[in-house]
């Protein structure tokens, strides 16, 4: 059993691109780090990801006037990609409809940054379970601990990573997302830790995504998760204008499970 490379196609006033993590702020845009932003729309994206025949991406809403490209994204590739961004109970059968496989749900399940239980059930009987994902997006505390974070991981929730949260979570969802905000675009490493607590401490799927930047990284993460959690890799990928991880080298690993020779 191994760790999957997960694709994703990140929007952000309806442009794909790649952000820093923790710098996307509503009222400060002066604060916001890009280290992408690509000239291709983002069904360009899905369409690489259907021939490449990858499963389980995700398209992320960053913010507001996203809709239109990620409907465009899902119909070019129905039924295969996860969206989430703004996700709440008036809108996700809508997205389903259009083509997403799961929808991702966040902050709507944390009203003023108290997780609703009640909130999780309605969304449940709404979509199904099969076809709900729960993001558990964080930051690390100083304490060691993680903390879920929504609003674009501006405001901390009341929630801690645990396991008997993702325990007690997964019945209700057949997948979490977790993005390490903390390292998430910075291209310096994964948070090995967090890697290795969600493989301990899930009963389901989880992909994790942050701070990615070798292609070895991929056999890192099975290695801590014994091949429990996926990765998404972002910035570092040539396909964004990365340098360190060669977009057909992360196709060839899911294919093979085998990197690439010239390492």
């Amino acid at each position: 059993m191994r760790s999957q490379f997960r694709p994703c196609i990140d929007l952000h006033n309806g442009q794909v691109k790649q952000i820093v993590g923790g710098t996307l702020h509503d009222t400060d845009v002066k604060q916001l780090q890009t280290n992408f932003v690509s000239t291709q729309p983002a069904e360009h994206y899905a369409r690489m990801y259907k021939e490449s025949g990858l499963l389980g991406g995700h398209v992320i809403m960053l913010g507001p006037h996203n809709d239109t490209s990620a409907m465009s994204a899902l119909s070019t590739y129905p039924d295969a990609l996860q969206v989430g961004g703004g996700i709440n109970l008036s809108n996700a059968q809508q997205w389903i409809d259009c083509g997403a496989s799961k929808v991702i749900v966040t902050s709507w399940l944390f009203p003023d940054g108290k997780f609703s239980m009640d909130r999780l059930d309605q969304m449940e009987k709404l979509v199904g379970r099969a076809k709900l994902v729960v993001d558990l997006s964080c930051r690390r505390t100083k304490t060691g601990n993680w903390i879920v974070a929504m609003n674009k991981w501006q405001t901390l929730t009341d929630m801690q990573v645990s396991k008997p949260v993702l325990e007690a979570l997964a019945k209700k969802c057949s997948e979490f997302l977790v993005h390490a905000a903390d390292v998430e675009g910075l291209c310096n490493g994964i948070d090995e830790d967090l890697v290795v607590a969600l493989a301990e401490w899930s009963p389901i799927p989880v992909t994790y995504a942050g701070g990615a930047s070798s292609i070895r990284d991929l056999q890192l993460v099975t290695k801590l998760s014994k091949g429990r959690v996926d990765l998404t890799i972002g910035s570092a990928l040539d396909i964004f204008g990365g340098t360190q991880i060669k977009y057909t080298a992360c196709v060839e690993w899911n294919r093979t499970g085998c990197l690439p020779t010239e390492l």
